[in-house]
């Protein structure tokens, strides 16, 4: 290359670094909101409002109560690096949500922004920059705290606008924004307006929560993600080594057939992190379907110490010191939690029912409408109804051309309304030699016998397997399998972990790995293949599940073909066995593949269903 073809390296000006800054910090108009939301929660904001117009293309206003900022902070806010949230001597030890000091200068130098700022006890002043251009620091008015609204995002980057989705999409992209740092901060009040055309919309209002945190936590969790939720997940509470996690996950019955119920905090800042969310899935990865998607909203909180969030540019993923400690921590935590549940499935189960049963259609036009007895009938009443029914014995009993698919138990023993006070009560009848019918103290429950024995058997086998260990077969000749030595060095440093899963490996010289002993229950398998396997996702999760996985996909199997089949009768004392079984066994809500086993009706459910109320 001639001298006068060599590259020269030139130091580009500021507005250049703070276009190039934004475009990292500021991918669309949600990072721009998230950004400017953080800095009012780090500024104490008790109250924050959002608004935009047009996906936040064209507008983006978000006003606080929070401490606000002097005349004298005002440029510094405008430029790179200044932050008060850190020194600079410990880039680890951090408690705000921000601390680059790189969203106000980025946002400025590509599209319109004016900053409005009050301390207490002080004169209100503003700021305004375009293009990178500042202004001077002018007198305004203001109560309290600070405003900060963006115009014409983008303008001096038009390139960038092409990328933008549909106004629909951008403002979709907000409000998942705004509800996640709602969830993370329970007590403070956050409202969301569209400004769009010539009617505003309110798009999201909650109010800051009172009380204790897993209260308040609840309540904002029925507020922004909806009350049944909360009404089906149960409370997660566990720590190790340091680092807690709290709460609450939904019941494997509530799954979703997409990961969008899936929120993740570390120390209270919202976080899409794939390592995290694969725990998660190995948390229910015994309970789910693989096209089913668990929800859950948890927080992991540590020392600032222990976890870096500044490896990505938008802070959206995290690195602990202790990996795998705290996956350990969310798999066991969750399945701890989920096993205390006990037999219990979503509400959602019964709610499907209900809404499969269709209400009588509404009269025609000019028909009066059918008239219903909402009294209920006296003893009396029902007494001589009863009489007035009864055949007659000189009658000839009716005959049948087909066989009944439902049996009927005799009159119920004395203990009886004992069974009927327990959670899934007595069994009273057997329909299509599949499904037990139930009486509880309140309602009714239908349980499918085969799915609900399975998946009795299945919690039996595994926990036999639990105590005694997997066996494992040793192979007569060891399989050798060639890996590069990185895959080979990260597979031995999980050696121990698959040997206590009956997959035995060790060093065979150079890069290669020798194949020992394999799981017995999986028979004959091909090690090459399961090892690659399990080596892709050590790479993409940091852990493997999948030899665990490959050895419950074979008990379950054995424990549909142990349990009750469909089409066997079963005696009323088998039946409440199983209803006793169902009720001390954990998980027995949901069979092997995430199904529920039984569906409860309520009684009073039952009268809606015809008109009783």
């Amino acid at each position: 290359m001639r001298a006068s073809e060599r590259p020269v390296i030139r130091q580009l000006d500021d507005a250049a670094a703070n276009r190039i800054a934004a475009g990292e910090v500021v991918e669309r108009p949600a990072s721009a909101v998230k950004e400017l939301v953080e800095n009012a929660l780090d500024a104490g904001a008790g109250r924050i409002e959002i608004a935009y117009a047009d996906g936040g293309k064209t507008l983006i206003r978000v006003s606080d109560d929070g401490c606000g900022m002097t005349a004298e902070d005002l440029p510094l806010a405008l430029s790179r690096h200044a932050t008060s949230k850190i020194d600079g001597s410990d880039l680890l030890n951090i408690h705000t949500f921000g601390f680059r000091g790189e969203a106000l200068p980025s946002l400025g130098a590509v599209g319109r922004l004016t900053i409005t700022s009050r301390v207490a006890e002080g004169e209100a002043v503003q700021i305004a920059v375009a293009g990178g251009a500042i202004g001077p620091v002018k007198p305004a008015a203001l109560n309290r705290g600070t405003v900060v609204e963006l115009r014409d995002l983008f303008y001096a980057t038009p390139a960038r606008l092409k990328f933008m989705r549909t106004d629909r999409a951008e403002a979709q992209a907000i409000a998942d924004v705004i509800k996640r740092l709602a969830m993370a901060e329970p007590y403070v009040s956050f409202t969301l307006t569209d400004m769009s055309g010539e009617k505003q919309r309110e798009i999201l209002r909650v109010d800051g929560e009172q009380g204790e945190l897993f209260d308040a936590l609840s309540a904002r969790l029925a507020r922004v993600i909806g009350r049944q939720f909360v009404d089906n997940s149960v409370q997660i509470e566990a720590e190790r080594d340091g680092v807690r996690l709290t709460g609450f996950a939904a019941l494997p019955t509530y799954s979703r057939g997409a990961a969008v119920e899936q929120f993740l905090f570390v120390n209270g800042r919202p976080v899409r992190d794939k390592q995290l969310t694969g725990a998660l899935r190995a948390a229910y990865m015994d309970f789910l379907s693989r096209e089913r998607h668990p929800a859950a909203c948890l927080f992991l909180s540590c020392d600032p110490e222990q976890v870096d969030c500044n490896v990505h540019p938008a802070k959206a993923e995290v690195r602990f010191r202790e990996a795998g400690s705290v996956r350990g921590l969310i798999v066991t935590g969750l399945r701890h939690a989920l096993a205390n549940a006990g037999h219990r499935a979503s509400s959602t189960v019964a709610d499907a029912t209900l809404g499969a049963m269709r209400p009588e259609a509404a009269p025609a036009p000019g028909q009066p409408p059918r008239i219903y007895q909402m009294d209920r009938p006296s003893m009396g009443a029902v007494r001589h109804a009863y009489q007035a029914q009864a055949p007659a014995f000189n009658e000839p009993a009716p005959s049948f051309d087909y066989a009944p698919s439902a049996r009927a138990e005799p009159p119920p023993p004395p203990q009886a309304p004992e069974l009927e006070a327990r959670p899934l009560g007595a069994a009273r009848a057997q329909v299509h030699e599949n499904y037990i019918i139930a009486q509880t103290e309140h309602g009714m429950v239908i349980v499918d016998q085969h799915a609900a024995h399975e998946r009795l058997v299945y919690e039996k086998l595994k926990a036999q397997m639990a105590q005694n260990g997997v066996p494992a077969q040793a192979l007569l000749i060891p399989e050798i399998v060639e890996l590069s030595p990185g895959d080979a060095a990260l597979l031995l440093e999980h050696a121990e972990a698959l040997m206590k899963l009956g997959l035995s490996i060790e060093p065979f010289g150079g890069s290669a790995v020798a194949v020992r002993e394999t799981p017995a229950v999986l028979g004959e398998i091909n090690a090459e293949a399961m090892l690659r396997d399990v080596l892709d996702e050590l790479s993409d999760l940091g852990d493997s599940q999948l030899v665990q996985a490959r050895i419950e996909a074979v008990l379950s199997r054995m424990a549909c073909h142990g349990s009750i089949r469909s089409g066997r009768q079963m005696r009323a004392d088998e039946m409440n066995a199983l209803l006793r079984q169902m009720e001390a066994t954990p998980h027995s809500g949901q069979c092997n593949h995430g199904r529920p086993t039984y569906v409860e009706l309520r009684l009073s459910d039952i009268e809606r269903l015809f008109g009783r109320t």
